[in-house]
């Protein structure tokens, strides 16, 4: 009788190890321990990105910001052989600029723009007014950081910009009219790569 339960001990405590070992979230640095989706709805785990500089913007098609979908490229063309990833995540929370499906998005910003950089599947980034809606958890996490130039708080529009560096830390988040090409976050994202 003593010997089963010690064998059943076992064998509990080799199949918790077995699905911890199997979570890819475990070794994650905060900033990359979230599961989404990708706009095809396919399980994304950030964790993919660790030992990444990222990028992370909130995207829509609709807007007056949309052009810098072109800049957005241009980065990941420039530095993801250097360790760049940008990642876009459409939300369609301002104004209702992201009215569109995955299908419909996907098909926007590679026919318009030739965006080879991942995009995730449509989210919220804010808790909705009417507590109707919240925000994915991934940007629960990056609004609750303190961060340089914008502190913490909501994300007031599209093209909102994250940056983590190769350790998973958020070390920048930049405003919506703050270009993709600003010298401000060139010399963020090379300073993060140099490291």
């Amino acid at each position: 009788m003593r010997s089963r339960a010690l064998l059943a001990g076992i064998v509990a405590m080799a199949l918790m190890s077995t699905a911890m070992a199997d979570d890819p979230s475990k070794d994650a640095p905060p900033a990359l321990a979230f599961s989404m989706k990708s706009l095809e709805g396919e399980k994304v785990e950030l964790n993919k990105y660790k030992g990444k500089v990222v990028l992370i913007v909130n995207v829509a098609s609709k807007c007056g910001l949309t052009p810098q979908y072109e800049k957005l490229q241009q980065l990941h063309e420039d530095y993801a052989s250097k360790g760049l990833a940008v990642v876009g995540v459409p939300c369609n929370q301002f104004g209702g600029q992201e009215p569109g499906t995955s299908e419909e998005i996907k098909s926007f910003c590679s026919t318009k723009y030739n965006v080879s950089f991942d995009l995730l599947e449509k989210v919220n980034v804010n808790d909705d007014s009417n507590k109707k809606s919240e925000a994915c958890p991934l940007y629960k996490y990056l609004t609750n950081l303190e961060t340089k130039p914008l502190g913490k708080g909501p994300v007031k529009w599209n093209f909102e910009k994250f940056l983590v560096d190769r350790e998973g830390n958020v070390i920048a988040r930049f405003g919506s009219r703050t270009e993709p090409n600003d010298p401000e976050i060139k010399k963020a994202i090379e300073s993060a790569l140099d490291k």
